[in-house]
């Protein structure tokens, strides 16, 4: 066991109080959609990893319980419980108080991801109820809180003991506040992919998940003793590798670095950044270090084999990523992020570390693995082949369209030009384009009408995406630009709508639809879907008609076997096969008012899934992708 065991009440600092979390929740955990539900696990499996980082905790367990509540335990050192100078237990003061915790002493906690001391009390505030028994000095300590208000008495400013044991550790039980969160039912598969994900970055951990609220109680161990290299062959594993995973680590200025990567036959790239097991979806300091010192040493190195001649300029970047697979990780003393839900990290100092030892293992790893050298180098030189056909087409294409975008006959545009206010319908077949731009609200919606099916961008190549008519009115009514890994020229600020929704029939012709759209943005326009603009319309399936009483519109099965239970008389059934079905006034009611209709945000949260989802999305399999679209499709979120 490593670490020094200074962790008691002395070296828990206290910052401020807990009201505000209940009153501004998103500003703590992102939202208060499924996504933000979720986090509520990782803040308390954060600190059991960072007690892992410390050397003393070997096994984390997390259980959705059958009551809707999850259970997080560890066998770590137990949280202390010992009298804190503020006149009570430490441990009371970590559960209830912001910014109280170890992470602010150094010498309980080296590195952490949970920096800010929000963690637990975050969760404590965001709960109906949170159980906590710790486990510490011989004795089993307890505490319980209802809304992040403590309703056990302490003993002398000590929590009360329950029992004995020979045991260390702390267990968590809580239960999501269903008066904050719109949805309370965690999301299991996005729970086990982050978890597996943690596995992988820490692998002499032991994560145990068991899910209590199915029939069948479901029960994983993840333990991932190959540690990133696994984590690459895992994300690698339906595609055809060049080579097996290139891995090194190292440290510099107190930094510890450690990277993977692995080549596959395809044209895109993965490059996945972690620090202190947190996955940094927008990327930063430590994923710029790594490829802008990449870039230079195979530059370097192409001009040592004679790939590029004097005259040739240097391959860019984006060439020499090109079908590359990366994870970098990195342990920081004192990461500082963007925000507080860690996406991107901003340390000055990561980007020189990750170059330092990145520029001297990469070196020495290629001087001694010339075949896997050169498999690298060939993926460059094809991509850069392609860049220049590329740029070629690309020039003209743009070239052809100066006119306005408003003049192609297709757009019909809103006519307010606040980006903010503005949302466009893209809408499959012409008859359900004629009812949306009748039924729409002229002011602040567009409505695009796309023919047929678009192309599938990932099997076909730029110049042919860029031919593709429907595509290209796409990507000039937005107006942002493009981006592909070649000539980036994408630019969110220049976004001309908040919302981009798609609409098309609710049967498999328009959930393939909207896939081949979604896959569109995935490769073109990522950020659209990282930021939130990305959103599917639900149309209703039914329309239910009572002999007596109101009329009312029942957007899947589950609805109509709740009407079909609730509601007492007959009624007729209209079932809609399509958007066109609607009339104007029956497609505003359903699907376009802001006020009544539902819509789905697409997101996008861990890096295992992102990955695996596009795979999926763009491969060439149709089963799964037609049983994820349909599965996801239940995970609406309202948008009023």
């Amino acid at each position: 066991m490593a670490g020094k065991n200074t962790y008691d009440a002395g070296s828990i600092a206290v910052l401020e109080g807990l009201e505000a979390v209940r009153k501004r929740p998103g500003m703590y955990i992102g939202s208060v959609s499924t996504k933000g539900l979720n986090h509520l696990i990782y803040e308390i499996v954060d600190n059991a990893v960072d007690e892992h980082l410390a050397g003393f905790c070997t096994e984390i367990h997390v259980t959705l319980e059958k009551d809707g509540s999850a259970t997080v335990s560890d066998n770590g050192r137990g949280v202390p419980v010992d009298m804190h100078e503020k006149g009570v237990s430490a441990a009371r003061l970590v559960y209830t108080t912001l910014h109280a915790g170890g992470k602010f002493d150094d010498s309980a906690y080296k590195t952490s991801g949970g920096l800010h001391g929000v963690g637990s009390s975050v969760v404590n505030a965001l709960s109906t109820y949170m159980d906590v028994k710790i486990s510490r000095d011989g004795y089993i300590h307890h505490d319980r809180y209802e809304k992040g208000v403590p309703v056990i008495e302490l003993e002398d400013g000590l929590l009360p003991k329950i029992g004995k044991t020979k045991k260390t550790g702390t267990t968590v039980n809580f239960l999501p506040d269903d008066t904050i969160f719109e949805k309370t039912r965690f999301r299991a598969e996005e729970v086990k992919s982050r978890l597996h994900e943690t596995a992988y970055l820490n692998p002499k951990l032991k994560i145990i998940f068991d899910d209590k609220r199915l029939e069948e109680p479901e029960h994983i161990e993840y333990h991932e003793p190959e540690g990133i290299i696994g984590f690459i062959r895992d994300l690698n594993k339906k595609k055809e590798v060049l080579h097996d995973p290139v891995y090194f680590k190292g440290s510099a200025d107190g930094i510890e670095v450690e990277v993977a990567l692995q080549y596959v036959n395809e044209f895109h790239e993965n490059v996945l950044g972690f620090c202190n097991n947190i996955y940094n979806s927008e990327g930063g300091t430590h994923l710029t270090g790594f490829k802008t010192t990449f870039t230079t040493v195979m530059n370097q190195y192409a001009r040592e084999l004679g790939i590029l001649k004097e005259k040739d300029a240097n391959f860019t970047g984006a060439d020499i990523r090109n079908g590359m697979t990366a994870i970098v990780s990195i342990k920081h003393p004192d990461p500082r992020f963007e925000g507080q839900t860690k996406t991107k990290l901003d340390n000055p100092d990561a980007a020189k570390a990750v170059s330092k030892v990145t520029g001297e293992e990469i070196v020495r790893y290629f001087d001694r693995n010339l075949d896997t050298l050169k498999s690298v180098l060939s993926s460059a030189e094809k991509a850069a082949k392609i860049r220049k056909t590329e740029e070629k087409a690309k020039t003209n294409l743009l070239t052809k369209q100066k006119y306005s975008f408003d003049s192609n006959g297709k757009l019909a545009n809103c006519e307010s030009r606040d980006p903010k206010k503005c949302e466009i319908f893209i809408v499959e077949g012409d008859s359900a384009g004629g009812s949306a731009k009748t039924a729409r609200d002229r002011n602040f919606q567009a409505i695009l009408p796309i023919r047929g099916k678009i192309l599938n961008v990932e099997k076909a190549s730029i110049d042919k995406i860029l031919a593709n008519a429907e595509i290209k009115t796409m990507i000039n009514a937005f107006g942002c630009g493009f981006s592909e890994g070649y000539g980036n020229d994408f630019d969110i600020s220049k976004l001309r709508y908040d919302k981009i929704i798609i609409m098309a029939d609710a049967d498999v012709d328009g959930a393939h639809i909207s896939t081949l759209l979604l896959t569109l943005f995935y490769r073109f326009m990522p950020e659209l879907i990282y930021e939130g603009h990305v959103y599917i319309a639900m149309p209703p399936l039914y329309k239910a008609m009572p002999k007596n009483g109101e009329e009312e519109y029942l957007y899947d099965d589950k609805a109509l076997e709740k009407y079909r239970k609730t509601h007492k008389g007959p009624f007729t059934l209209q079932r809609y096969k399509g958007l066109g079905e609607m009339d104007a006034e029956q497609l505003w009611e359903t699907t376009l008012d802001p006020e009544r209709r539902l819509l789905k945000l697409v997101e996008i949260e861990d890096a295992r899934m992102a990955s695996s989802v596009t795979e999926m999305l763009m491969g060439t399999e149709v089963p799964p992708r037609r049983a994820f679209i349909y599965e996801n499709a239940t995970e609406a979120e309202l948008d009023i």
